[in-house]
C-alpha cells in the first residue's frame, strides 16, 4: 500500500511523459487521506496543487486533518492548515471535531496548534460534549489548562446533564475535578 501510495502521487507530482495521466480525481482524494493518516507531510501540497479537497470527508466521515490530528501527526496538521483545511470540521457522524479527538487522545501540542486556528472552544458533538468534557474524561490536566485559558465554559452540560467535572468525578479523578473548580 505505501509503494502505491508513492508511486501515485510521484506520477501526481512529477512532469508526465506526453501519454501519462495523473491518477483520477477519486483517487487522488483517497492519497490525501492516507497521506494525513500516515503523516506523509510531503505529500500534502503536491496532491493539493494536484486538485484535492483538502476538507472532504473519506467513507468514515473524518476529513484529512482530522486524521493527521488522531494520528499525532504535527507537521501534517500544520501543512493540511496551510492548505487551507479547517480545522473546526466536525466529523460526519458523531460530530467530534479534531480538537475533541486529540483531548481523547492526549496530543498536547497538536492541541495547541487546534486551538490557535480559531475555533470554537466549547463546540459540542453531537452528544453535546465538548473538548473540555473529553479533557477531563481522559484526565489530560494539560489540555484542561489549555481550553480553560482559551475560554472552555466549564458550565456547559451535555446532552445528558454532565459537565467536565462530573465527568471527571465520574471517573474518579478527584484531581481534575478540582483542576474544574479553579
Amino acid at each position: 500500500m505505501f509503494a502505491s501510495l508513492i508511486a501515485a502521487v510521484m506520477a501526481a507530482t512529477t512532469p508526465p511523459p506526453a501519454a501519462a495521466t495523473l491518477p483520477p480525481p477519486v483517487r487522488r482524494q483517497e492519497l490525501l487521506f492516507e497521506a494525513a493518516r500516515l503523516g506523509r507531510t510531503d505529500l500534502i501540497a503536491p496532491l493539493v496543487t494536484s486538485g484535492v479537497d483538502v476538507n472532504a470527508r473519506d467513507p468514515r466521515g473524518f476529513t484529512p486533518l482530522s486524521l493527521a490530528a488522531y494520528n499525532d501527526h504535527l507537521d501534517t496538521v500544520n501543512a493540511l492548515i496551510a492548505a487551507k483545511a479547517d480545522a473546526c470540521l466536525p466529523d460526519r457522524d458523531q460530530g467530534n471535531t479534531a480538537q475533541m479527538g486529540v483531548a481523547f487522545k492526549g496530543y498536547d501540542p497538536i492541541a495547541a496548534r487546534l486551538l490557535k486556528a480559531g475555533c470554537d472552544v466549547n463546540a459540542r458533538n453531537k452528544a453535546g460534549q465538548t473538548a473540555l468534557m473529553m479533557a477531563a474524561l481522559f484526565g489530560r490536566t494539560t489540555q484542561i489548562d489549555m481550553l480553560v485559558a482559551a475560554g472552555a465554559d466549564r458550565a456547559v452540560l451535555d446532552a445528558a446533564g454532565n459537565s467536565a467535572a462530573s465527568v471527571a468525578a465520574g471517573q474518579g479523578n478527584d484531581k481534575v475535578v478540582k483542576q474544574l473548580g479553579r
